[in-house]
């Protein structure tokens, strides 16, 4: 079963996603155009589970099973979409997960959704000091209860990633 921890932000987690997006750089190569960090570990100051969420962004999102090989061999599981079309989902560790690789194409608005949530925690730390608040206590109340701690976040992250989105999108017109 997958317990739900929620540590204080670890500068580890920028050294854990550059050492892990160079090993899915040598997989992906070419078809490989921009990979980030995204969630809460990349969040400077913001506490999360200790799972580094990785989007890389591709040419060609079908080519991506072609790599399916070469990601179980470093580790990951491959899910395909996994409830979200247009992706194709990884995760490794297993019940003890440590990476999550979210894959779209180029274009995909999922791309600017995910930047724009990062990038507004990170200009807005009063939000992203209620967003880490807010994970800790959900993980005191359901230390071994995913479900409700992703069900307590969920009206959180609707609306930060609403207001986010306009944010960035306003940002990019400037």
């Amino acid at each position: 079963m997958r317990g739900v921890e929620v540590l204080a932000y670890q500068e580890c987690w920028k050294d854990l996603f550059i050492e892990e997006a160079k090993l899915l750089q040598q997989i992906f190569g070419d078809e490989l155009v921009a990979i980030h960090h995204i969630g809460s570990t990349s969040v400077e100051g913001l506490s999360a589970k200790p799972i580094i969420d990785m989007m890389p962004v591709v040419k060609d999102i079908s080519r991506v099973d072609l790599y399916d090989k070469e990601m179980i061999e470093l580790g990951y599981n491959p899910k395909g979409e996994f409830g979200i079309e247009g992706r194709r989902y990884f995760n490794k560790g297993g019940d003890a997960r440590s990476h999550h690789v979210h894959v779209f194409e180029v274009g995909s608005p999922n791309i600017v959704r995910h930047i724009a949530f990062r990038d507004y925690l990170r200009e807005h730390p009063e939000n992203a000091k209620q967003y880490g608040d807010l994970k800790s206590s959900l993980a005191a109340a359901f230390p071994n209860d995913m479900e409700s701690y992703i069900n307590g976040k969920n009206d959180f992250v609707k609306k930060t990633e609403r207001d986010a989105v306009k944010w960035y999108e306003s940002r990019e017109k400037k």
